[in-house]
């Protein structure tokens, strides 16, 4: 673990690469705020701080490196990376980033609450498109079994369900994707329309941000059917829709901390006072 400035901790916890921001106040019962960032910009740890700062929370906001990114990029680089995908995005990229990095809660809590004294605070988790994948996975089958305060999910340009969204990058990039029954089997434990009662009985309170000019059947639909099936469920949701905001929330490479757009501004807007109330 190192400070790499006056408001910035970069370390290794379980395995798992991390960018932290203390609270203001140092306070010792600060909350804590754990992403993961999104496959597009903003694409690492770094990026997704300067994106969403969430400069307004007097709490610990833990940037999660996403499994087959940064330092744990496969060998031959996003090349290779890419390669995988147009063999098989589900079985080769989506599938294994999501079910590890849904284990990585398990393997970097206990040591981010050593390495940063954390306590015992109450806990939030946002992802952002892949990451939002992970952190709804991370809910529903990780955080019930850590000693976690789970207080409240934050969805970003969420990937609700993986069909739809599989179904959307096949049109985008002109192919079409063979589903055999191990990527189905990937599809129904990524539905989480379909498990929103898991979600719900993990957190009690989810906002979903998905931007108006995002893919509408792939981003758009689910993300408002998730907010629909998650109320029926019993949990506190709420859905935002964004006008003019796409898929992304930083410039291209995105992998650098970079100025705040205007997309990643608006969802700031929007998730900062929500998680504020709900991690008092």
């Amino acid at each position: 673990m190192a400070a790499t400035g006056p408001q910035i901790i970069e370390g290794v916890a379980g395995g798992v690469p991390y960018l932290a921001l203390p609270p203001a106040t140092r306070r010792a019962d600060a909350p804590v705020v754990i992403t993961w960032h999104l496959m597009d910009p903003p694409r690492s740890p770094a990026a997704m701080a300067a994106a969403l700062p969430l400069a307004g929370l007097d709490a610990w906001r833990i940037h999660l490196e996403l499994p087959m990114t940064g330092a744990r990029m496969p060998e031959g680089g996003p090349e290779a990376l890419m390669a995988k995908g147009f063999e098989d995005a589900v079985l080769n990229l989506q599938g294994p980033i999501a079910q590890q990095g849904s284990a990585d809660l398990a393997a970097a809590w206990p040591e981010l609450v050593d390495q940063l004294r954390l306590g015992a605070p109450p806990v939030a988790l946002l992802g952002g498109s892949m990451g939002s994948t992970v952190a709804q996975l991370a809910t529903a089958e990780t955080a019930p079994g850590l000693d976690i305060d789970l207080r409240a999910l934050v969805l970003v340009s969420p990937a609700a369900q993986l069909r739809p969204v599989v179904a959307a990058m096949s049109a985008e990039f002109g192919v079409e994707y063979a589903w055999s029954p191990a990527s189905e089997a990937v599809a129904d434990r990524l539905d989480f329309v379909a498990r929103a009662g898991e979600l719900a009985a993990a957190v009690p309170a989810v906002m979903i941000a998905v931007g108006g000019a995002d893919q509408p059947d792939g981003f758009v639909a689910p993300a408002h059917a998730l907010g629909e099936a998650l109320t029926a469920a019993g949990a506190d949701a709420q859905v935002v829709e964004l006008p003019g905001v796409a898929h992304a929330l930083a410039d291209e490479p995105g992998l650098e901390a970079a100025p705040q757009t205007d997309a990643a501004r608006a969802v700031e807007t929007e998730v900062e006072p929500w998680l504020a109330a709900r991690l008092r």
